[in-house]
């Protein structure tokens, strides 16, 4: 069991460096289409990398992984340096910012996923909700600190892409799928493939509209000037 955990552990950290390097990314590529600085673009690319992982490791009452490890601090130094050089790539084009923040979120929901198991936090649910904490509360950080409203909240398949991607990797043993690697990839590819269809053909949760919601409003009042067209239309007032 040591060994299956140290095995682990190593998955772990490889993940960890390209999804912070990826996610790193996402956060720059957005700062600097709000024509941020390269200071505080660094703190984007940051919030976005290690926000994320910050809060699941507090809730696991572990020291956050970015604290002992200098690494993922200058991992969002490469990755500002990195749009600064080859800009007009990373910043123009929605595929691109699609691209690294997909592999991000994919990448985080695997790492948390084992991080929850290693601590002892096996149950599926558990497990399955801290990856997507790890998956998506660095994007909703990110999104607030550039004034936009976080993507988990708009009609896109976000956290529901990761937790289906986490719903795989504990069905998977139940028909004979035990190999770590293939489950975690399996995962990986199946968050990729939501978000990628969703994007696509334009999927996404229902948008509540209630009694009182300004959408309904919208619509009340869109059909009343339908209804006045309607009865102009007819020789009414």
């Amino acid at each position: 069991m040591a060994d299956f955990t140290d095995e682990v552990r190593v998955i772990i950290r490889v993940l960890e460096f390209v999804g912070t390097f990826a996610g790193a990314i996402s956060g720059v590529r957005l700062a600097s289409v709000k024509r941020f600085d390269w200071f505080g673009a660094s703190v984007i690319g940051f919030i976005t990398a290690c926000g994320g992982g910050t809060l699941r490791d507090l809730l696991l009452r572990v020291e956050p992984f970015w604290m002992s490890d200098p690494f993922y601090v200058a991992t969002t130094g490469v990755a500002v340096l990195a749009v600064g050089l080859f800009g007009r790539k990373f910043v123009s084009g929605q595929i691109t910012w699609f691209v690294f923040d997909t592999i991000s979120i994919s990448l985080f929901m695997v790492i948390g996923l084992q991080k929850a198991i290693i601590h002892g936090y096996g149950s599926w649910w558990c497990a399955i909700l801290l990856g997507v904490v790890t998956a998506v509360f660095g994007g909703i950080l990110r999104d607030i600190c550039i004034n936009e409203v976080p993507l988990i909240f708009r009609k896109e398949l976000y956290a529901l892409a990761c937790a289906s991607g986490g719903a795989l990797y504990f069905l998977l043993p139940l028909i004979g799928v035990e190999n770590i690697y293939v489950r975690n990839a399996a995962c990986t590819v199946l968050i990729f493939a939501i978000r990628a269809l969703a994007i696509k053909y334009h999927l996404g949760v229902p948008v509540l509209s209630g009694r009182g919601t300004a959408f309904h409003h919208h619509e009340h009042h869109h059909d009343q000037r339908h209804h006045g067209h309607k009865d102009k239309a007819q020789g009414g007032k």
